[in-house]
């Protein structure tokens, strides 16, 4: 427990924890690379959508999931039908890993994570990519596993939030991702706050 596992493949966590492979990215294919292509569409459209009013925040880390419908939107536009991802249960769910699903123009299925980045922090230890086990994954088959991440700067004010924008974009292919195992114990409210654990309490 003091000493979390670092650095194991993420397509061996997939495999181990679900049964299925992330496929490799093959540059040589006809196919991978006509995805690629309407990736990188996607994203420089997604990217010019979301500039036209920025993205109104208070909190950095909540850009991401803000530039989710702009990114499934694009995807639309170029002819990419993308969606939640269906779970092993047969529901569409929001929370969790991969946030996104694709066909391509090949009928293949492909999942995708939406991310953003701040430049400064580009080759720093920030922790920026998380997947936490599940009963009812949303991963059920074996395909490409992608990632978009968008360079975000502030451009501006409006009231008490920031107002974001994208400076750049990267298409990333998660199948030689390294990822870290990071132990932890945790205890809701209803069980730190009860009543055979307060010593006192009172009222201001």
């Amino acid at each position: 427990m003091l000493n979390p596992l670092r650095r194991i493949p993420l397509k061996l966590v997939i495999e181990s924890l679900y049964g299925f492979k992330i496929l490799p990215f093959n540059s040589v294919s006809q196919k991978d690379r006509a995805v690629l292509e309407v990736l990188k569409k996607a994203a420089e459209l997604a990217g010019q959508n979301a500039n036209k009013k920025g993205i109104r925040m208070t909190r950095a880390n909540e850009v991401g999931n803000a530039m989710e419908p702009f990114i499934k939107r694009a995807l639309g536009t170029l002819k990419y039908k993308a969606e939640k991802p269906l779970s092993a249960s047969g529901v569409r769910r929001s929370t969790g890993y991969p946030d996104l699903e694709f066909t391509d123009q090949f009928g293949r299925m492909h999942y995708l994570e939406s991310k953003t980045f701040n430049i400064r922090n580009l080759n720093t230890t920030q922790r920026s990519f998380y997947l936490s086990p599940s009963a009812d994954s949303k991963i059920i088959r074996s395909c490409h596993h992608f990632a978009v991440s968008f360079e975000m700067y502030v451009a501006g004010r409006s009231k008490k939030q920031n107002i974001y924008k994208c400076r750049s974009w990267k298409i990333i292919s998660l199948e030689n991702l390294l990822v870290d195992v990071k132990h932890e114990f945790n205890a809701d409210n209803a069980r730190l706050y009860s009543k055979n654990l307060v010593l006192a309490e009172g009222e201001i």
